[in-house]
């Protein structure tokens, strides 16, 4: 695991990805935003930059050769994202689209719904851990101590779900008592 610290570059990195996103999807991408663990300022985080793309609805068949011509790939077998305990939706809801770089960084691209409940999750988790810094401490523990133990990728995951879980439940009274909407877009 790197520190945010020792890669300033996750913000610019970021800028160059969705540029070059935008400038390929147009108007099909509602939003992209920076998500996940290098998004928010000192977190410890994976060399991985995460991007969200935000679409009127998961089209495959429009979406792949848009996403193919600024150099990305269609993983089939990486489509539902992890649905919190008590989520009165549907499994279906939390459907995605995943697309990976043909070459070169690792790069995460999750493109969800737009008004679904994942495409919400993901920025409501970065902004409340942008803006409590003693929630994003100790999320960070968590994951130092996750990444100490050196188990499979998908354990880390399956371990790390209920944390971000619990997380949210708390960024959800945030959200209420801040009256939080996700501001614009970041590319």
């Amino acid at each position: 695991m790197t520190t945010a610290a020792g890669t300033p570059t996750w913000a610019a990195e970021f800028g160059v990805i969705g540029e070059r996103l935008r400038a390929t999807l147009g108007e099909h991408a509602l939003r992209i935003d920076h998500i996940g663990s290098t998004a928010v300022p000192g977190l410890p985080a994976k060399n991985i930059i995460d991007i969200q793309v935000s679409v009127a609805a998961l089209d495959a068949h429009l979406l792949a050769p848009l996403f193919a011509r600024a150099d990305f790939v269609l993983v089939p077998e990486r489509v539902q994202d992890h649905r919190p305990p008590g989520s009165p939706e549907p499994e279906s809801v939390w459907r995605k689209l995943y697309f990976s770089p043909v070459e070169g960084r690792p790069i995460h691209v999750h493109t969800r719904a737009a008004g679904r409940p994942n495409q919400r999750f993901a920025l409501l988790f970065r902004d409340y851990l942008r803006a409590q810094p003693d929630a994003a401490a100790a999320y960070a523990e968590v994951k130092r101590r996750l990444a100490a133990l050196e188990i499979d990728s998908l354990v880390y995951a399956d371990v790390k779900d209920p944390v971000v879980d619990l997380i949210v439940q708390a960024a959800e009274l945030w959200a209420a008592q801040t009256d939080w909407a996700p501001g614009p877009s970041d590319a």
